[in-house]
């Protein structure tokens, strides 16, 4: 069996998306068998060699924790690495490539937004634009976690799509699971709401998730309504100005509360204790909040831009991203428990399908390719 060299040193420490699809993929990997080698930041290898026991664990230089330093170390230090650990194929699962190392490279490009919307990425988008494109050019096998990723590379980057390989995310069912009542008491204790329901959102404020216009459609749907809801912001990354003034614009009877990063021990309680998980994204490369919503047992509010409709089928609920429509399509979920219970069972059904054991394997087809 061939062994893979996947550069997790790349991968933001922020517990968000892109290093849940790390930590999936690499246990999942390791549950099949596969030969693996992992390096890493030094303070994640721990957490690596319990996630996959079998895998071999490397801890990256010091210097690495230093962004200009990990994209130099990438170029020279990662192929010298890969050799050593007797790699037959490198996985970079974020965005960049090293270019002279002599291997087959595998990249995971996660989404194209970089090109469709970039004014939703500033300031950070000519980087990733960048290396994007570099990837897909020089990469042997380009992975994406959806078909509409798929699609949009080949339309905006004129990738070859014979060499872009689909394999979507999964979904740790133990993490992300229909909650306990007290799991649900600790985040809304975590969270200030005293009992108060609550329609969540959990993700960045970067500006495609659209959170300004959640608030603004939120507090139309409910400035009629006796005994309101409250609006919960969950999350930590990027602040958003624009967040900020919709908020201010609200009335002082409509509550939002933002009560910032929230631990995973926290995420089943927060999402599954929801009366409406609402991600009105414009724009996913996969989607992995609505996943995870599901598998909390939540009913969820999406959009059907890109990926979305991929990951929530018919077991979601739709709007478009306009504040009128979110306001609309809210208010109609929150009026009618029977259809909010319908898309819980749904939901948790569809979560099911999506598991990390099959996304391991469609990587391993994909090394194989690679290779070959």
């Amino acid at each position: 069996m061939p062994r893979v060299l996947i550069d997790a040193a790349a991968v933001p420490a922020d517990r968000g998306a892109l290093i849940r699809y790390v930590d999936g993929l690499v246990a999942g990997l390791d549950r099949a068998g596969a030969d693996v080698a992992v390096v890493c930041q030094r303070s994640e290898a721990e957490r690596y060699r319990s996630l996959a026991p079998s895998a071999h664990v490397i801890a990256g230089p010091v210097a690495i924790t230093n962004r200009a330093a990990r994209l130099a170390w990438e170029q020279t230090g990662l192929p010298l690495l890969a050799r050593k650990a007797g790699a037959d194929v490198i996985h970079a699962p974020y965005y960049s490539i090293p270019l002279g190392s002599g291997l087959p490279t595998v990249v995971t490009v996660h989404d194209a937004t970089w090109f469709t919307e970039p004014d939703e990425h500033r300031p950070r988008a000519s980087f990733f634009r960048s290396a994007t494109r570099t990837a897909v050019r020089h990469a042997r096998r380009v992975i994406v976690p959806s078909k509409a990723t798929r699609d949009e590379l080949v339309r905006v980057l004129a990738a070859d799509p014979t060499r872009v390989d689909v394999a979507y995310h999964g979904v740790d069912l133990t993490q992300f699971h229909p909650p306990s009542e007290e799991e649900i008491r600790r985040a809304a204790l975590r969270c200030g709401l005293h009992g108060q329901p609550y329609v969540a959102f959990l993700g960045a404020l970067d500006p495609r998730k659209n959170v300004p216009n959640l608030v603004r459609g939120f507090a139309s749907a409910v400035k009629t309504l006796e005994r309101p809801p409250a609006l919960v912001i969950g999350g930590g990354g990027m602040h958003d100005d624009d967040v900020d003034a919709a908020c201010r614009e609200v009335e002082a009877t409509v509550k939002v509360v933002r009560p910032g990063y929230l631990g995973a021990s926290d995420l089943p309680g927060f999402l599954g204790g929801a009366l409406v998980v609402a991600f009105p994204s414009r724009g996913e490369g996969f989607g992995l909040p609505v996943l995870e919503a599901m598998a909390c047992g939540a009913p969820v509010l999406t959009t059907q831009r890109s990926s979305l409709p991929e990951v929530g089928g018919d077991a979601v609920a739709y709007t478009e991203p306009d504040a009128d429509s979110i306001a609309a399509a809210l208010g109609q979920l929150l009026a009618a428990p029977a259809r909010r219970r319908r898309l819980r069972e749904a939901g948790l059904a569809r979560a099911r399908e999506f598991t990390w054991d099959a996304s391991a394997e469609a990587h391993l087809s994909s090394y194989q390719r690679a290779i070959e």
